[in-house]
């Protein structure tokens, strides 16, 4: 009996969209869509194994991404709250760690800049932060300090005359060991309240260690930050943020975003374990002719489409003003759980070679992992639904 050869991208519903929710975009979007898709098809995907395997960043990537222009899609140019989702499904299905550190540049520091930074300061800032001449991080978490960083912030602020002296550390913090600006989220010492600051990060004072050994998005460069009296201007202090309140408006975004992530982790993991499966013979046939392999290639994307489904209602609700942190959370919360099962069978479809990372499964299974705790953890973010539900917080 000859080989069976079976074309996988020629099969219907090869693209994952089950329920063709991208027919939900106007023609224009979708194009954009597709072109975002084909570039990240040429320009990531084939070497986002070896910068994982590698740990290292692929700086050299970045004036390509300053050319295909995503940086703000809602707020700068203009697009529906479901194509900057959709976008952000697509950086993840080719890689978790570049779609990270858009997710960082792009969601959280440049987010940080629009909402909470005053008009003039915007004028000076962001044309340079759109065009990725400036890259940025987000300095929030800390050492000892994570889901109740909000009402625990170690790092201290004290107004002297025309400047803010900064002390304290935080951690986590991607993109942190070759960014050029930071924003840095610290407690003022005269009032308790929690402001932020965009931070140069050549100023004396300011240090920032890679995080080594990771098993979860090795390409992205988390750091370790000190802050040792770092002198910042106070025009360099974001005129919007003067308490904790105004932070979560930025966070509010960026939970949803993550949620956009698990969605792509998991239309990632149906597209390598369901080749792999067409591809791979077992017992002189197809993997994929058995039925319990089918069962989980449905079950990876029973679960995918479900987490998109409920994407695509919350970025509707997002563009029209009407989306609640409580369904953010609900968001965040249901989707990176189904993306545990869903990554997990697909490393399990692969057998060995699935925690090889030469077959791509192995680092989509392992940066589930961080998609799994960041921007909230799924405990946190359940209790906050807990809360909206029953009135009664689990948690101060």
């Amino acid at each position: 009996m000859g080989r069976t050869v079976i074309d996988p991208d020629n099969l219907p519903y090869s693209d994952g969209d089950f329920y063709a929710f991208e027919q939900l975009l106007a023609p224009a979007e979708r194009d954009r869509l597709q072109e975002v898709r084909d570039w990240l098809a040429k320009e990531v995907r084939p070497i986002a194994v070896d910068c994982w395997t590698r740990g290292q960043f692929p700086t050299e990537i970045i004036p390509k991404l300053a050319e295909l222009d995503v940086v703000s899609p809602v707020r700068r140019q203009g697009h529906s709250n479901l194509l900057a989702g959709m976008i952000h499904a697509e950086f993840t299905r080719a890689d978790t760690s570049i779609a990270t550190f858009m997710g960082v540049h792009d969601g959280l520091f440049t987010g940080s800049i629009e909402v909470l930074a005053s008009n003039e300061q915007k004028e000076a800032w962001l044309p340079d932060i759109y065009a990725l001449k400036k890259i940025g991080a987000f300095g929030l978490t800390e050492p000892l300090g994570g889901s109740d960083v909000a009402g625990g912030t170690r790092t201290t602020a004290r107004r002297e005359g025309g400047q803010w002296i900064l002390n304290g550390a935080k951690r986590w913090i991607g993109n942190a060991t070759f960014s050029d600006w930071v924003v840095i989220f610290a407690r003022d010492l005269d009032d308790n309240q929690v402001k932020g600051f965009l931070v140069d990060t050549s100023l004396p004072g300011y240090t920032a260690t890679k995080i080594e050994n990771k098993i979860s998005l090795r390409t992205v460069q988390n750091a370790d930050i000190i802050l040792d009296n770092v002198a910042v201007p106070e025009e360099y202090r974001l005129q919007g943020a003067n308490s904790f309140k105004d932070t979560n408006k930025v966070l509010k975004v960026t939970r949803l975003a993550v949620a956009w992530q698990a969605v792509g982790q998991q239309l990632a993991a149906f597209d390598v374990a369901r080749n792999y499966s067409l591809q791979r013979q077992q017992f002189g046939k197809p993997l994929a002719s058995f039925q319990l392999v089918q069962q989980q290639l449905v079950q990876i994307l029973g679960n995918a489409v479900a987490s998109m489904g409920m994407m695509v209602q919350l970025a509707q609700l997002e563009d029209a003003g009407a989306a609640q942190d409580e369904q953010s959370a609900l968001a965040k919360a249901f989707t990176t759980a189904r993306m545990r099962e869903s990554v997990a069978l697909g490393r399990s479809i692969l057998g060995g070679n699935g925690i090889v990372a030469d077959y791509e499964m192995a680092k989509i299974f392992a940066d589930a992992e961080a998609i799994y705790s960041y921007e909230g953890t799924h405990e946190i973010n359940s209790l906050v639904v807990g809360r909206a539900i029953t009135g009664i917080a689990a948690f101060v």
